[in-house]
Formats: structure tokens, C-alpha cells, sequence
């Protein structure tokens, strides 16, 4: 398996990828309403790939905290026959790797905390965050190495995720 940086001809599998691992469109039509908007960030747009076929992808797009500039990570998604394969795993360390050497101060997410915590994500309102949306309660953040316990309030995605 190799990780990689999405690039314009991964397009067609990257959606092939969301819808399969979501079992519908939603997901698939989200990263091309961010990619299209210029909302995800390049360098957080990664694939895996297995012998040339793209088998999993994450993306992460600006979102915005207390007046800054911050980063919303998801979909992920991996093709069903290679969930729980470490695909996803993969991606999340990778991702997580290289918003930190970006300089990034975390990583937001809306998931499982069963499955997020083994990746350092914490519920967002353990160091004074709250989600876009008071009833997400699997709301949750992964602080980074520039992090400031000073920066706290709610967290904002990109405007495409308020058309879901």
C-alpha cells in the first residue's frame, strides 16, 4: 500500500471509493463540492493506493475557530472489502503526520470515538471546543504541536458542509 497526495486523475476513483465505503453519493458528491469550492487543502487530500487502484481517501478542508484558521477532516473513506485492513489507519496517520508538519494547531471530526481515540482524538469540549452543532456529542479534536490551550470556541466546517 502506498499513501499519497490526491491528484486531478484520482478523481473518478476517489468518488468510486466514498460512495462504496458509504454505500451512497453524499459522501462522494461532499469531496467534490470541496475540492470544486477550494476548501480542501491539497496537502491533506491523501489517498492509498494498492498495485495503481485507489482504495481508500481522506480529505481535510478549512474550517474556521475563534477567527482562525483551522482544519475539518472527512470523509474517509476505504473501499468495504479493506475496512479493518489498516487502509483507514494508514490514511488518519498520515494525515494527522502532515497537518502537524504543516503547522496546523489540530484536526476536527465528527465520528466513533471508539475508533478515533487510538489516533489522539479527544471530545472537542475537553479543551473548549463545541461543534457547529450542539447535539453532535461524537464531536471531537486532535491537538497538534502548535496548539494554544488559548484558542477554544465553536468550530466552523466549510460552507459546503452546511448543504448536507
Amino acid at each position: 500500500m502506498h499513501i499519497r497526495r490526491e491528484v486531478p486523475e484520482d478523481t473518478g476513483q476517489i468518488d468510486e471509493v466514498q460512495a462504496a465505503a458509504f454505500g451512497q453519493s453524499l459522501e462522494a458528491e461532499l469531496v467534490t463540492a470541496l475540492r470544486d469550492g477550494g476548501h480542501s487543502i491539497a496537502e491533506l487530500s491523501l489517498i492509498a493506493e494498492v498495485e495503481g487502484r485507489v482504495v481508500g481517501h481522506v480529505v481535510c478542508s478549512r474550517g474556521e475557530l475563534a477567527g482562525q484558521p483551522s482544519v475539518g477532516l472527512g470523509p474517509i473513506g476505504v473501499l468495504p472489502e479493506l475496512q479493518g485492513e489498516g487502509v483507514g489507519s494508514a490514511l488518519m496517520h498520515a494525515v494527522i503526520a502532515a497537518a502537524d508538519a504543516l503547522g496546523e494547531p489540530l484536526i476536527a471530526l465528527l465520528g466513533s470515538p471508539d475508533y478515533y481515540r487510538r489516533f489522539g482524538f479527544v471530545p472537542s469540549t475537553d479543551v473548549g471546543i463545541t461543534p457547529p452543532d450542539p447535539a453532535w456529542s461524537v464531536f471531537q479534536v486532535r491537538t497538534l504541536s502548535t496548539y494554544d490551550t488559548a484558542i477554544a470556541g465553536q468550530f466552523n466546517y466549510a460552507e459546503p458542509f452546511n448543504n448536507l
